[in-house]
């Protein structure tokens, strides 16, 4: 696939996306419809890490909101070190990578299902540590997280909480589309497609993934970062395998081999608790208060785009 149609479908997706913020600006008023684009574009670039292990290189992850709180708890302790934000940033980018590494270890010997499962046990392990670990992370009481900023300005509005969150997401989508094309990006496809062929061709699988999860976990963690911003306050549970699912749903609703489904799928992640705050007013009593509801549109969400586009929004009705 050329890098020009790859580059217009990621314009066009930001196009669609402020266009969307617009409108919702008009209709739902300017500080919640900004509050809501800040989720969308920290969520599409913590999703990224999962579209490049997941859709790239072709490996099962069922761990990666273990990635997004290594950032995070990173992000906040740095920057209660005295760290500044902007700095603290690529810092836990760093942790996220290293995370990755880890979590990538078990691929030398495992691999499918058996590799996705080492990676909900790493996942499972990091928030048991996140949860013990009280001398550092305070355990379930959980810490306060510093408000963004650099120099004597201070990202306290949603505005520039929404600005700051698209500007990284652009800078990522643009490093992450490089990475595509360039010799490592192929090296990724061709370990997906097939691994024996990739290493007759003397790509080294083993490599190739490692650096995915490296890649992947930058990006989870850089989102993580953010994400510890905009809410203020992070504890263990936020970050449990629940989470770690919404990630990987983002990634198929939106489409995992293109790098703008994790946009498209951020969008509908997102979406889905006001959906339901809707729902919930229309219908009768007892169906409102039914529990399980969001977890019963999800379903239908996935199952309507394994029906409809089974590649992910970001692609055409039939994959194109």
């Amino acid at each position: 696939m050329s890098a020009a149609p790859g580059g217009l479908r990621l314009l066009r997706t930001v196009l669609v996306v402020g266009l969307m913020v617009a409108l919702a600006v008009g209709w739902l008023g300017a500080d919640f419809a900004f509050g809501q684009a800040t989720l969308v574009a920290t969520y599409a670039i913590a999703g990224l890490g999962v579209v490049i292990i997941v859709g790239q290189a072709g490996q099962i992850v069922l761990g990666q909101g273990a990635l997004v709180a290594l950032g995070a708890y990173a992000q906040t302790l740095l920057v209660q070190a005295g760290v500044a934000p902007l700095l603290a940033l690529p810092m836990a980018a760093g942790v996220g990578a290293l995370g990755g590494v880890l979590a990538s270890l078990p691929a030398g010997r495992l691999g499918g299902l058996y590799f996705g499962m080492s990676t909900l046990a790493f996942a499972l392990i990091v928030e048991e540590a996140l949860v013990r670990w009280e001398s550092l992370t305070h355990g379930p009481a959980g810490l306060v997280v510093p408000a963004f900023g650099a120099g004597g300005w201070q990202a306290d509005t949603p505005l520039a909480q929404a600005a700051v969150s698209g500007v990284v997401l652009l800078v990522a989508l643009a490093l992450a589309a490089r990475l595509l094309r360039s010799r490592l990006g192929r090296a990724w496809r061709a370990v997906r497609e097939d691994e024996a062929a990739a290493d007759a061709c003397g790509i080294a699988p083993g490599a190739a993934r490692l650096r995915a999860f490296i890649v992947g976990g930058s990006l989870s963690a850089l989102g993580g970062g953010l994400y510890a911003h905009w809410i203020g306050f992070i504890s263990p549970e936020q970050f449990g395998l629940v989470f770690s699912f919404e990630l990987l749903m983002l990634a198929f609703i939106g489409g995992a081999r293109r790098l703008s489904g994790a946009v498209w799928g951020a969008l509908v992640v997102v979406a889905i608790p006001q959906t339901i705050a809707v729902l919930r007013d229309a219908l009768p009593g007892d169906w409102a208060r039914a529990a399980g509801l969001e977890l019963v549109l999800f379903g239908a969400i996935i199952v309507a785009v394994v029906l409809l586009r089974p590649q992910g929004l970001a692609s055409g009705p039939r994959g194109g």
